[in-house]
């Protein structure tokens, strides 16, 4: 068994790049795992995985990942023309706005910026960031992360070693993952508040973008997520199950 983001594969199942994270769109997690347990996103990312002889079992859903920048951005046109680290459907995304990406693997985060290679850039959680020093090298921390603001990853086991368990452990691994993915998505709530406080504490500026600003991008976040789909078929059904969900909860007309 594995735990993955599924999003560092999207480029060879375009259906990974929205059952890990969607830029602007779901910005609660809970509407997140919603979709997953209540409109079929467990059974969509069962097929996409399914062909490589693996079994999706559940997601851990938690909130957002913010954005650690040399510059302020207020504005979503203040990302236009700069270099970022980010990954997955947000590299297609921020690409739409404008930004120059490049995905580089987590552990070059911090160089990256230190040396002006990026402008700003995509890590993980805060307390993670802010436990890898991203404060000493970005002195803005944007809030919301819009590009990832709520995240799925996944538990994924070998499915002919799943099928070899009785259906009791089956039942509990299930249920363990779910309770796995509130437990954490409540401690990051907390430990974001102390967090935010401790990168203010180094000097780094918090910029909190309103509601507004981030739903006017959804436009633009919504052509690049067609993009990533593509004229992949189950790609495609993942998508538009999304888009009919957050219509349903009134995010898009």
């Amino acid at each position: 068994m594995m735990k993955t983001f599924d999003g560092y594969e999207a480029g060879s199942i375009p259906a990974f790049a929205f059952t890990s994270t969607i830029p602007f769109g779901f910005p609660e997690s809970d509407q997140y795992e919603a979709w997953f347990y209540e409109r079929g996103g467990l059974e969509f990312a069962r097929e996409a995985y399914a062909k490589a002889g693996l079994f999706y079992i559940a997601p851990t859903v938690y909130g957002q990942e913010p954005i650690h920048s040399k510059f302020p951005i207020n504005t979503l046109g203040d990302v236009e023309g700069k270099k970022g680290r980010f990954v997955g459907l947000a590299s297609t995304v921020m690409a739409e706005f404008g930004v120059s990406t490049t995905p580089l693997p987590t552990a070059e985060v911090y160089q990256a910026l230190e040396k002006g290679v990026i402008d700003f850039a995509d890590r993980g959680d805060l307390t993670a960031n802010l436990e890898a020093g991203l404060g000493e090298v970005a002195k803005y921390v944007i809030v919301p992360g819009f590009h990832q603001p709520t995240t799925a990853t996944s538990y994924v086991a070998n499915q002919r070693a799943y099928d070899k368990l009785p259906d009791s452990y089956k039942a509990a691994l299930e249920s363990a993952a779910r309770e796995v993915s509130a437990a954490l998505r409540q401690h990051n709530v907390a430990q974001d508040a102390v967090a935010l406080k401790k990168f203010e504490e180094q000097g780094a500026e918090i910029i909190h973008l309103d509601a507004n600003t981030v739903a006017q991008g959804r436009p633009t976040a919504m052509k690049a997520w067609e993009k990533a789909a593509g004229d992949d078929e189950l790609a495609n059904k993942v998508l538009d199950s999304q888009v009919e969900f957050m219509k349903e909860l009134g995010l898009l007309e």
